[in-house]
């Protein structure tokens, strides 16, 4: 693979990572390519350029943004006239606390729109169509020749769309028109492009259509968005060109060529080859062409026809196989994202492709069975990992990626109703109030690796205290201990342990995502509490300096935390977009009426016989056992 890692790799000694550490001691940090891996481990070296967030704390660091916003006349586009009058309405004044009652969630919303602002100012002023953005240096970097792959300005157009920003959306859009091309003799991971370009570019098109007011003033550039998306796609088809049909992780844009791993012995990861479904079924009912359609629903046909006990996938496949490389069980990186798009699948396709619900339903089951443990003393459920496949020993630690599962957990049980909704429908039975139960508590653990730490930002992993042996979910369902109180010696907090090369923060989206989807299905404050005092702490402790905007930290457990200089486009993509619609009303982007793809693109649901698709595969037996029956 083509892409930048660290030049300061330490020797991890967890079992889990023993592929991870094999690979990376093998690079010198010099490649190029693409900034950053969502589902992938991150670079654990010490990146920190201009020290700590800036040479001294402000007080009251939230008037920063919003006086920064004022200060140089960034109010034309919705972002707040008045910085101190805002600040002292929403909470980030000194000495005020979140959660009162009569909360203005609306001025919140805009709080997070004016963060994106000064994030999408910084880069506009000091990154305009770099891929790869350092807010504290205010510089960037191209992962392709010439003129980049427009990665942050690509990822950030839904997101634009949503919080109404027409101006920059303007810019952007005559970016794409002008500048963007992919005529680019590089090599490009098959996922990201995937889930970030072909994804922010379809999204970007059904949302023109879908929201008031956003349609290209030139009519002749009202499929701009769609052309570009179905010019990537036909690049990005030559990676599904493999014996298998299993994806190769990369393929060269110039001449469509797949390539395989340089990594992990050729493999590609699970979840990468496993979430490029929800993009290419939907481009394939645009236009109308099924070979799109065909080659993403191959993979799933041939991942499932591997047998995986209980619905857990390792978390390699052999592109050229199509069969698993080892037993790594893990529902963090290389293994998130495969089970999100099994639900995500049946539900796009308006509930006609019921396999995928059979999937997902196998898998919960599975994780209910295999992953799902308590914290020794409070009684967190930790989602944990088998390295060495079901049948191995526990390892309790859980990825910040962990994190979107609860959310997850919740859409599955409604569909994307509300509770009180769902209630009615034929066939609510206990099984789903077990679920959304589960999905509670599941979220309360990601809110303790926040709570845990002195900013108040989970570290990249987490590790878990368990009893010995451990106290498993199919075991008995309990209820974890207190409600997360910071204050003091806090008794919950020995449950958790943040290691030195874990205690980085990449500003990740998955548990607001978690937050966003429990609030819209439960109606309950407690999450959005929960995320306007997240947002606050990001706030405090991402902003850098001088408009730079923000950046991911080093560290935290140090206050302040040091910096990476780095800010990756999901911040845009992803994290403050889940922050403004937590912070929204309900009929924006009903959650009934669309899926998010793993990059918070929203897309629509569709009838696929409309376009006279259906799923082309059927799954293969099993017997009681789970194992496969093959006539």
């Amino acid at each position: 693979m083509s892409f930048k890692l660290p030049q300061n790799i330490p020797n991890l000694d967890s079992a889990q990572r023993k592929f991870e550490d094999h690979v990376w001691n093998k690079f010198n940090g010099s490649e190029k390519g693409l900034p950053m891996y969502k589902d992938k481990p991150t670079s654990y070296g010490t990146r920190r350029c201009g020290g700590r967030l800036g040479k001294k704390r402000l007080a009251a660091i939230a008037l920063v943004v919003l006086g920064a916003l004022y200060w140089f006349g960034w109010t034309s586009s919705g972002a707040s006239e008045d910085g101190v009058e805002t600040a002292k309405k929403t909470g980030w004044m000194p000495g005020t606390q979140s959660g009162k009652k009569g909360v203005d969630w609306n001025t919140r919303r805009e709080s997070v729109k004016d963060a994106f602002l000064l994030s999408w100012k910084g880069y506009e002023e000091h990154g305009w169509g770099y891929d790869e953005y350092h807010p504290v240096a205010r510089t960037g970097r191209y992962m392709a020749q010439p003129n980049g792959m427009g990665w942050i300005i690509v990822d950030a157009l839904d997101t634009l769309m949503v919080m109404n920003l027409t101006k920059e959306l303007k810019h952007a859009r005559e970016w794409i028109s002008t500048t963007l091309n992919y005529e680019k003799d590089q090599d490009v991971n098959t996922f990201e492009t995937t889930i970030r370009m072909l994804g922010g570019l379809l999204s970007a098109h059904y949302l023109q259509e879908a929201l008031p007011g956003l349609k290209p003033e030139n009519a002749n550039e009202e499929d701009l968005f769609l052309e570009k998306a179905t010019d990537l796609a036909d690049r990005l088809m030559g990676a599904f060109d493999s014996p298998s049909g299993v994806p190769w992780a990369s393929v060269i844009l110039k001449t469509g060529e797949g390539k395989p791993s340089h990594a992990d012995g050729g493999a590609s990861s699970t979840a990468e080859a496993t979430t490029l479904q929800l993009e290419l079924k939907y481009l394939a009912f645009l236009t109308g062409e099924a070979h799109y359609w065909e080659k993403a629903e191959k993979v799933m046909e041939v991942i499932d026809n591997n047998g995986a006990k209980d619905g857990l996938v390792p978390i390699f496949v052999y592109a050229d196989r199509g069969t698993f490389r080892g037993d790594e069980i893990r529902l963090g990186s290389r293994g998130d994202s495969y089970y999100e798009y099994l639900i995500k699948q049946y539900l796009q396709t308006q509930r006609q492709e019921p396999v995928y619900l059979d999937m997902w339903n196998e898998s919960l089951g599975g994780v209910k069975k295999h992953l799902l443990a308590y914290s020794r003393d409070a009684h967190f459920t930790v989602l944990a990992e088998r390295p060495s496949g079901v049948d191995g020993q526990l390892h309790p630690k859980m990825d910040h990626l962990v994190c979107f599962y609860p959310g997850t957990i919740a859409l599955g049980v409604t569909g994307g109703l509300t509770v009180a909704e769902a209630r009615k429908q034929p066939g609510w039975s206990k099984a789903q109030e077990d679920n959304l139960i589960l999905a509670r508590e599941l979220l309360k653990t990601c809110m303790a690796t926040y709570r845990v730490n002195p900013t108040g930002l989970a570290a990249e992993i987490t590790h878990f205290e368990l009893a010995d042996p451990p106290r498993m979910y199919r075991q008995e369902v309990l209820q974890s201990k207190g409600n997360l109180e910071t204050e003091g010696d806090v008794e919950w907090k020995r449950d958790l342990v943040v290691k030195p090369a874990d205690a980085h923060n990449l500003q990740r989206p998955e548990t607001v995502e978690s937050l966003f989807y429990m609030w819209r299905i439960t109606g309950d404050d407690l999450y959005r509490e929960w995320g306007w005092e997240m947002f606050e702490n990001f706030v405090k402790h991402t902003m850098v300096e001088n408009g730079g905007g923000f950046t991911s930290i080093n560290d935290v457990r140090t206050v302040p935390p040091p910096g990476r200089d780095n800010m990756e486009s999901f911040w845009l993509a992803e994290t403050l977009k889940y922050f403004y619609l937590l912070f929204s009303p309900n009929d924006l982007l009903p959650l009934d009426q669309i899926v998010l793809n793993t990059e918070a693109h929203p897309l629509p649901r569709f009838d696929p016989n409309k376009k006279r698709f259906k799923t082309g595969w059927k799954r293969i037996p099993r017997d009681e056992n789970g194992n496969l029956v093959r006539s």
